[in-house]
């Protein structure tokens, strides 16, 4: 049995290969003959091996057909964030040197301006959707609909380029040098990391979507799941009722998920957490963001041993840790790829082996290099020899499973002591009134920083002096007195992207306007 969608495809074509969110069925042989037909578009247009071709689309059954038809020609693929404006889509499509951007009708007003300010015009721009909203771009299905359904010639392995969040500057390209591989003999590096968690090709899987795919992970996942003849089930915006459905309806076994909908699935009420039938689920994958150790508990109290997770990031990984290790090790995020090697740096970048002594998280991995497009300095500058990191502190414990703390750019240093956010984050989302919280230093002429925290409160809870107290109250005796909150604010919706990345900076930077912090 060959792996990779390609060929799986053209062996069982009647496979069902994509649910969309409006529940329309997709058979691999369909799904491949558009794939056939959008590599003979891209062609057409002069798009050759090399070139990139960005994207800003919404969950739709487009985003797997220019992926599987930009990949078997050689082309990178450059999902754009679509909540970007319009100047961060231009920057990303100029920075990359995308020859093609293709956009959605859903978001015409910041790609016709992305468009312009890119300087991309004519037979570069497409659009998915209603035709004629997207002043400028030719219909992208009048386009495809008029090519052969027929493999291309010369077939050959191209890449995903993701551009990083972008929180400490400008977002960057990670780029991998191209193989030169067929697609097929690709097959085993596109999809391999299932493999990781024990997930089988074909095995009657089903993985369902529910977060943005122009993310990393969710990407990579759905991606490795098609080429392993998994169907994959789209949902176009995530509700935690809503994927109870979808996991009932389809027998889901799989997905990549993060901690904020765990969380918004645990305070479903119980009537409706119980009338969904989630069985089937195997490897329910989380990552992106810490998952404090309450919550995890609660889900493989209600999902079983199908709650697995890993760490990684967009310039590689990682480390990774099913139910069963991680109830032996609560807080662990699990030891080493096959492929990888962890190791801890101090700050004057010696390697730590002291097992429990904190430092920063580096990373290594054997099956391939990267470098962020156009910018030599910041590839060089996260680096020690073989290592890279993208700057988060933990330790390995005297078995070599990873513990994080914290990034290092949200670490609290108040009083010469380092406070992770992370921990009390954690110990802070136990409280019933607290639906979500961001924990950070802000300014303190006698101690340098002291503890802040912005909370989102849970429903029917209202913004109060007595409910601020209440909760300061409820960590004194959970937390040092040095690691609990002096001061709470609330906010009526945390900033996080549809990922659960939080964007710690716009809660922070207005405390720190006009000082400098220490890191």
């Amino acid at each position: 049995m060959d792996l990779g969608f390609w060929a799986m495809a053209q062996e069982e074509p009647e496979q069902l290969a994509l649910v969309t969110p409006d529940g329309i069925e997709i058979t691999a042989g369909q799904l491949l003959a558009r794939a056939n037909q959008v590599s003979n578009a891209l062609r057409s247009l002069g798009l050759s091996k090399g070139d990139a071709v960005a994207t800003v689309l919404p969950n739709c059954p487009e985003v797997f057909e220019i992926y599987l038809g930009a990949l078997q020609i050689g082309i990178y693929l450059v999902p754009i964030n679509h909540h970007l404006v319009a100047t961060e889509i231009a920057y990303i499509i100029s920075d990359s040197e995308s020859k093609l951007f293709i956009g959605h009708d859903r978001f015409a007003a910041e790609c016709e301006a992305a468009a312009r300010e890119s300087g991309l015009g004519g037979s570069s721009l497409l659009a998915v959707g209603e035709s004629g909203k997207l002043q400028g771009f030719q219909s992208y299905l009048a386009l495809v609909d008029g090519q052969s359904a027929d493999a291309p010639s010369d077939r050959t392995i191209g890449d995903v380029m993701n551009y990083t969040s972008g929180t400490t500057g400008k977002p960057k390209g990670v780029r991998r040098a191209l193989t030169g591989q067929s697609p097929e003999d690709a097959a085993l590096s596109l999809s391999g990391i299932l493999f990781l968690f024990g997930i089988q090709p074909r095995d009657n899987n089903v993985h369902i979507v529910g977060s943005p795919l122009y993310h990393t992970a969710v990407l990579r996942f759905s991606a490795a799941s098609i080429h392993f003849g998994h169907t994959i089930v789209l949902m176009d915006k995530w509700t935690p009722e809503g994927m109870l459905e979808l996991i009932a309806k389809y027998r889901v076994t799989t997905s990549h998920m993060v901690p904020t909908q765990f969380h918004r699935l645990l305070n479903l009420p119980e009537a409706v957490r119980t009338s969904y039938d989630v069985s089937s689920t195997r490897h329910m994958i989380h990552a992106a963001a810490p998952c404090p150790i309450d919550v995890k508990y609660k889900m493989i109290e209600w999902w079983g041993n199908s709650i697995d997770e890993y760490y990684a990031a967009s310039e590689g990984g990682g480390t990774v840790v099913n139910t069963q290790e991680w109830l032996s090790k609560p807080g662990t995020v699990g030891k080493p790829w096959p492929i990888s090697e962890i190791a801890i740096f101090d700050d004057q970048n010696n390697r730590i082996n002291e097992p429990g002594k904190i430092g920063t998280v580096y990373m290594s991995m054997s099956s391939g290099d990267f470098e962020y497009h156009k910018d030599t300095e910041k590839t060089r500058s996260n680096r020690i020899g073989k290592f890279f990191t993208v700057g988060d502190i933990g330790y390995l414990d005297e078995d070599g499973y990873l513990f994080l703390c914290d990034r290092k750019t949200d670490m609290i240093i108040s009083g010469g002591a380092n406070i992770y956010p992370a921990e009390i984050e954690g110990v802070m989302m136990g409280h019933p009134s607290i639906a979500d919280v961001a924990v950070f230093g802000i300014p303190n002429d006698d101690w340098g920083e002291e503890v802040k925290a912005v909370v989102e409160l849970s429903p029917g809870v209202s913004p109060s002096s007595e409910t601020a107290n209440q909760i300061i109250a409820y960590c004194a005796d959970k937390l040092a007195k040095f690691k609990t909150p002096k001061s709470i604010d609330f906010i009526e919706e945390m900033p996080r992207d549809p990922n659960g990345k939080l964007y710690k900076r716009k809660l922070r930077d207005p405390y720190w306007e006009g000082k400098q912090r220490a890191i």
